[in-house]
């Protein structure tokens, strides 16, 4: 659900800083959902099955295990699948999403992680729901393994939206880059390029959270001539807290700064 981890500085030297990268601000606790995601990755009672929506699913270990969070569910919940189109998923996880569009009768889905156990986490419940012919489970960087111009009806991803800081992503596992963005890299990596991998008539939709930063979002989204829109939401209850799931539209309106508009 994240990208891939940026390159290790050398020894003792400083964090490079980016004037394009983010402020971290109290919209989301990042150290609180770091230590979610080791909670959930050392617990010992973590399942090698789950129930979601109606049907059993394998989770690996070093996988985002949707058991311990509603976000999932809820998306998948505010979705609508292009019958007999196609989905692609950025960040597949467990790949209940993907899955799901198959089952829901997308003919052709691609379901990419930077996280290769996520990868195969999705291909194992693809073979286990009997749709495996139609899910083709990618390891990628965002659209990296895509080709240029490979565009779908649906491209969805379920964000890492709780922002950190740009220098503490060579520190971060795969698992922990499925609950933080550092920098929100990889949702500006989205943000610019999802647009441009829409079917005439589909849909770019990211999954989002109260727990992010929406003025930050708003803000890189501007800088890549895209706007959003809510289109649905719903509001779940998290421990002690209650937490506002959106999935937004993403529309090409202008050019990147510094870029034109593909």
């Amino acid at each position: 659900m994240a990208e891939r981890p940026a390159p290790r500085p050398a020894p003792g030297a400083p964090p490079v800083a980016s004037s394009a990268t983010p402020p971290v601000t109290g919209r989301g606790d990042y150290h609180a959902s770091l230590a979610r995601s080791r909670e959930s990755r050392e617990r010992r009672d973590r399942p090698a099955e789950f129930p979601l929506a109606g049907r059993d699913w394998a989770l690996l270990d070093e996988v985002f295990p949707p058991v311990y969070s509603p976000s999932t569910g809820v998306l998948l919940d505010l979705l609508d699948f292009p019958r007999g189109g196609s989905v692609l998923e950025i960040g597949c996880g467990a790949g209940v999403i993907a899955v799901s569009a198959a089952l829901a009768g997308c003919a052709h889905v691609v379901a990419t992680d930077v996280n290769p156990h996520a990868v195969h986490n999705t291909a194992l419940n693809a073979a286990r729901h009997g749709v495996a012919d139609r899910v083709r489970c990618r390891e990628s960087d965002m659209f990296a393994v895509l080709a240029p111009d490979e565009t779908f009806d649906l491209v969805f991803w379920h964000s890492n939206f709780v922002l950190a800081p740009e220098a503490l992503a060579p520190r971060l596992s795969l698992h922990d880059r499925a609950y933080v963005d550092p920098g929100y890299r990889a949702h500006r990596a989205f943000l610019r390029e999802a647009p441009d991998r829409v079917r005439p008539g589909g849909s770019a939709l990211l999954g989002f959270s109260g727990r992010g930063d929406t003025e930050s979002l708003r803000r890189l989204a501007g800088e890549a001539g895209v706007a959003l829109t809510t289109v649905a939401a719903r509001e779940v209850r998290e421990r002690d807290d209650v937490v506002e799931y959106r999935l937004l539209r993403l529309s090409r309106v202008g050019p990147a700064a510094g870029g034109t508009a593909g």
